[in-house]
């Protein structure tokens, strides 16, 4: 490709000589030259070296566009069954009642395109093709792998034509986007000066380099990912896991899953077309779009920040007062931080945020509005150093930041400055306009099993033979002291102990002590919301699990079970016999979507 524009000049070149400066006295020409080597799509491989995406020749099989069909047969031919042959070709359908003669393309093995080409004379009416496309060689990880852009048109264009403007809220790309650049590389560019001969004198621009696509590694543990996957199948929610240490994220699941292949696939349409038109909405990716209220998991923050602010002390003892608000189940007293973390008492935690809220620092004035103001204001910022109310920066396409409430906002909401605690005591529990997003619900995790520090969550380790993106290096830290911080692991490993709100998934009996809280979110219109964030084992962090489930009512019995599977699987590569039932039981849940 040569691109020519005239108007630059300069002196000419003798041979075996470098090129001087142009002379501006005489006329050359400004040459882009494309140089032949076409840059090779780098992989995406997981944390062990498993390639997961790369771009491998793909053969494709032309159906005849007018029938009938004798599709029996070209089930025999590619080695298919009756069924297997019916559901392929439904999967290629844009939808169910598709006109007679719409083009079909079905995606053939090697083997199987080889098939074809041997019966070639029998089947004149079959094209095969190939071509070099983005091959998936995993079934998990949609959410996280996404698509190369130029794959994905059908997919955009089918999208447009459904209803809520849900195109402009899908487009998620995954790491193949976000990394777009890197993982295509470049062609190299020469830029020469030529004169009226075509002989070149000199360059008009610094010359580009070739650059091959680099490398993918990302930080997923692809057997774990498909496991997780296993967890929640067909259910809204998500499972977010990572490494504490580092920020990686080792498992990254969003609710209902589906293939990565589904959305490029040229014989994917009618897959498509249920994913578009599903009720659950699967293509949202919820861990880091979608942000809501994390019900008890938030008492954690809570807790620290009182601590922080000497409103309360580890040793701090409340009354379960249920006049103040409802606790949702019978429990001893919590004569300390500890059993009120263990037991999620909810007029325990009322209670230490009045405090926060209804203080006066060094004074002895009365609650007054404008302590309200300043003292939640305050909240806020200690708060926000938990990577709340912001974008974590994750290396994916979008990111919600969540919600804290300010000042302003209730001044607005309630129309008055002269709100009350009362008014906004929900936040205490989790509840009301506080909303987090999955990432941010696992680095809280992460946040405390550190004891106070964290780096930002992200999927690509390495990129070539370079470690992750410089961001992902930067150690923050919250403004909450580590021994404020600490203080809080007691009670979360109670949590998971007898009598603690979610005793049934302790991890004890293979020597793994895991820290927890439980979250139930209450929910308006249907079955509240279950939630479970914790990591393991508790004195030496290496997991750290959110679980987020919509509708699915308690966190204790729905959303730790399967944090604490995934603990295990990881921490162990097994899950031990007695845990195996309970396994298949929230397994076969998942497929079934209840």
């Amino acid at each position: 490709m040569l691109l020519v524009v005239a108007g630059c000049s300069g002196p000419p070149q003798q041979p075996g000589l470098p090129a001087p400066a142009p002379d501006t006295t005489l006329p050359y020409a400004r040459r882009r030259i494309v140089l032949p080597n076409v840059p090779e799509r780098g992989r995406v491989l997981d944390r062990h070296d498993s390639v997961l995406v790369a771009t491998r020749p793909q053969y494709l099989l032309q159906l005849p566009r007018r029938p009938p069909l004798d599709t029996l047969a070209l089930g025999q031919l590619l080695g298919w069954g009756p069924a297997t042959i019916r559901r392929r070709i439904a999967e290629a359908l844009p939808y169910e009642e598709a006109p007679a003669g719409y083009p079909v393309q079905l995606r053939l093995t090697a083997k199987e395109a080889e098939r074809v080409r041997r019966q070639r004379r029998e089947w004149p009416q079959l094209a095969l093709t190939e071509q070099r496309r983005r091959a998936y060689t995993t079934a998990a990880g949609a959410a996280v792998l996404g698509y190369l852009g130029s794959e994905a048109q059908p997919f955009f264009r089918q999208a447009q034509r459904y209803r809520r403007g849900r195109f402009y809220r899908l487009r998620n790309g995954g790491v193949e986007t976000y990394y777009n650049g890197l993982l295509g590389g470049h062609r190299g560019y020469r830029h020469p000066l030529v004169d009226s001969t075509g002989q070149e004198r000199g360059t008009w621009a610094p010359d580009t380099a070739f650059q091959q696509g680099q490398d993918l590694h990302l930080t997923l543990d692809v057997k774990l990912q498909a496991y997780a996957e296993q967890l929640l199948g067909r259910r809204k929610g998500y499972l977010v896991a990572l490494d504490p240490r580092t920020g990686e994220i080792l498992a990254y699941v969003s609710g209902p899953t589906y293939k990565p292949a589904a959305l490029t696939a040229p014989d994917q349409a009618g897959v498509r077309a249920k994913l578009l038109e599903h009720e659950d909405m699967p293509l949202l990716n919820r861990p880091a779009t979608q942000a809501r209220p994390p019900g008890s998991v938030f008492k954690l923050v809570n807790a620290a920040i009182a601590l922080q602010l000497g409103a309360i002390t580890p040793a701090t003892a409340f009354r379960c007062d249920q006049s103040l608000v409802s606790c949702v189940h019978r429990h001893p007293p919590g004569k300390n931080l500890t059993l009120g973390l263990m037991y999620s008492c909810n007029p325990y935690f009322y209670q230490v945020f009045r405090r926060l809220i209804g203080r006066v620092p060094d004074s002895l004035t009365q609650d007054s509005a404008a302590a309200r103001h300043a003292n939640l204001a305050q909240w806020r910022r200690y708060a926000r150093s938990f990577g709340l109310d912001s974008v974590l920066g994750v290396d994916l396409p979008r990111e919600a930041p969540g919600f804290l409430p300010t000042p302003a906002y209730y001044d607005t909401a309630r129309r008055t400055t002269r709100w009350t605690y009362r008014s906004i005591y929900s936040l205490s529990i989790g509840q009301g306009e506080i909303n987090l997003t999955g990432l941010q619900m696992a680095n809280l995790a992460a946040i405390i099993a550190n004891r106070g520090w964290y780096y930002p969550p992200h999927l690509v380790r390495s990129v070539g033979d370079t470690g992750p993106l410089a961001r992902f290096r930067e150690k923050h830290h919250t403004l909450v002291d580590s021994a404020h911080i600490a203080a809080l692991v007691p009670g979360m490993v109670a949590v998971l102990q007898r009598g603690g709100t979610a005793d049934a998934s302790s991890l004890a009996d293979v020597g793994i002590t895991v820290a927890g809280k439980t979250g139930t979110v209450e929910n308006d219109e249907g079955d509240d919301h279950a939630a479970f964030v914790g990591f393991a084992p508790a004195e030496a962090p290496q997991i750290a699990v959110a679980v987020y489930l919509e509708n699915a009512g308690f966190g204790a019995t729905a959303a730790a079970p399967c944090a604490a599977l995934v603990m295990e699987q990881y921490l162990r590569g097994r899950i031990a016999p007695r845990r195996k039932k309970w396994e298949a039981r929230i397994q076969h849940r998942a497929r079934h979507g209840y």
